[in-house]
């Protein structure tokens, strides 16, 4: 897209000054359809970030990524350091998810559901509105004097920024460890979990940080996928884009003055308010094209439609719109790259269905003792020793557990106290058990054996090892 040839045209990042400084953002307030239809949208997301980690379904958390313990869980499905590979699989859909729509819509996650621009304009920023008010307000009260006015507004700002930091890193803390051992830690209080204490300051100091001064600068400086999506981005991408064939005409953007004929003179639409400018989160310019900063948040287009509506000029200068669509007016097709992102999508989605299917609610891994070959006993036995681990992945005890042996005939001994034992919920039961096979029935020095774990009488898994046995065989 050809760039506007004045003075005007931005080339530096709208939030440093000329010596490189950090110039602060005051966004004028929004208001429109697709500002009110943001709110929905964040109000249904916010509850879901904030009740998410203490839904169950079936007894597992919703969502939980618990770092520390290796354990996580999405959509109620648990997976355990053994299933890390399926957990990898869902992390790949999430990223061909968002890519996919990054190439058609833009940065649109960014600016409707990214969880930094949800709480940054949805709640911070309204705090703001409130106790500061709007703009023109903002910028008075930054440039006066340290007063009983200005020390009350930012006190009353500042101390419910931290307590809304304080409740977002509650909530974090319960995506990290879960909401029950949260709130277990509530219960008991901080002083008996110091170390979780101060991780919960830290977070809460760091959401301080990112929401009361960091802010838009999360999404110019620190967030990968701006970056990302000046990859993916094509003149076919439906973004929020500034239509510069109606907006500049020949002659360019002109103040607005009434009975004037713009078009007879030969200028565009765009009267130069900048009001698209004031009313950016990021402080950028959308005439001046396509941007890394634009989160495609959409506060620009109800904002110019305002404007156009009241000098009685057709909406629509700032739009959802691709390039291609400004420049030769084509419609949006689905093109061979949403083809192969689309096709990656279904396919990885179909692995994971199909992969979540076959899992068990219990893994059995059995090993050889490390270093130990065989024994020979009495009456032709052959013996080997093993280490066995269950793993259970339910919210349930699995009781009454045993062994046996699927393709040879032989007996296994558990090294305990009893032959069954209870494998807890979301727990763990190892142990070490000797297989017994009569040497007339190896075929080899390496035999693979199958083991079937029982439940009372019902299978529930199978594994296999290799038995080792003597050279001289039948």
């Amino acid at each position: 897209m050809e760039t506007p040839d004045n003075e005007s045209f931005r080339d530096t990042i709208g939030t440093l000054t000329e010596e490189g400084n950090r110039k602060w953002v005051f966004p004028k307030k929004p208001s429109g359809r697709f500002y009110d239809y943001r709110k929905w949208v964040s109000y249904v997301l916010l509850a879901f970030l904030l009740l998410a980690p203490f839904i169950k379904i079936n007894g597992n958390q919703f969502l939980m990524f618990n770092i520390l313990e290796r354990r996580f869980n999405i959509l109620g499905f648990p997976f355990w350091p053994q299933d890390f590979y399926l957990f990898v699989i869902s992390m790949l859909i999430g990223v061909i998810f968002i890519a996919l729509f990054t190439v058609a819509f833009g940065r649109i996650f960014c600016g409707w559901i990214c969880p930094q621009t949800i709480f940054m304009e949805m709640v911070f920023r309204r705090i703001e509105y409130w106790i500061d008010g709007d703009r023109g307000a903002q910028m008075r009260l930054d440039r006066q004097e340290w007063n009983a006015e200005k020390i009350k507004k930012r006190a009353s700002k500042w101390t419910l920024f931290l307590i809304i930091s304080f409740i977002i890193a509650n909530v974090f803390l319960a995506y990290v460890i879960g909401s029950d051992k949260l709130i277990s830690y509530i219960v008991e209080g901080p002083t008996a979990h110091a170390s979780t204490l101060i991780s919960l300051v830290i977070f809460t100091g760091v959401f301080y940080f990112v929401f009361a001064w960091f802010r838009e600068q999360v999404c110019i400086i620190a967030c990968p996928y701006g970056r990302l999506q000046g990859v993916l981005l094509d003149n076919k991408s439906i973004i929020v884009a500034y239509d510069h064939k109606r907006g500049e005409a020949e002659n360019g953007r002109k103040k607005f003055r009434k009975n004037e004929d713009r078009e007879a003179l030969g200028h565009g639409d765009c009267i130069d308010c900048f009001q698209c400018v004031n009313v950016c989160p990021t402080g950028i310019d959308i005439r001046n094209g396509t941007q890394l900063e634009c989160v495609n948040c959409t506060a620009c287009i109800d904002e110019c439609d305002h404007i156009m509506e009241s000098i009685n000029l057709p909406k629509g200068l700032i739009r959802y719109a691709s390039e291609e669509n400004i420049e030769k007016k084509k419609k949006f097709e689905f093109t061979p790259r949403l083809k192969g992102y689309s096709a990656v999508l279904f396919i990885l989605t179909g692995l994971l269905i199909g992969m979540l299917m076959l899992r068990n609610d219990v893994e059995a891994r059995v090993l050889r003792l490390p270093g130990q070959l065989f024994e020979h006993k009495e009456d032709n036995i052959i013996s080997n020793v093993f280490t066995y681990k269950l793993i259970n992945k339910t919210t349930r005890d699995i009781p009454e557990i045993n062994f046996k042996l699927r393709t040879y005939k032989g007996t296994i001994i558990l090294v305990s106290a009893e032959d069954r034992f209870t494998v807890p919920k979301q727990g763990l039961a190892e142990g070490t058990l000797f297989i017994e096979i009569d040497q007339s029935e190896l075929n080899s020095d390496k035999n693979k054996l199958m083991i079937e774990v029982y439940s009372n009488d019902d299978l529930i898994e199978t594994t296999t090892v290799n038995f080792l046995g003597p050279r001289s065989y039948k």
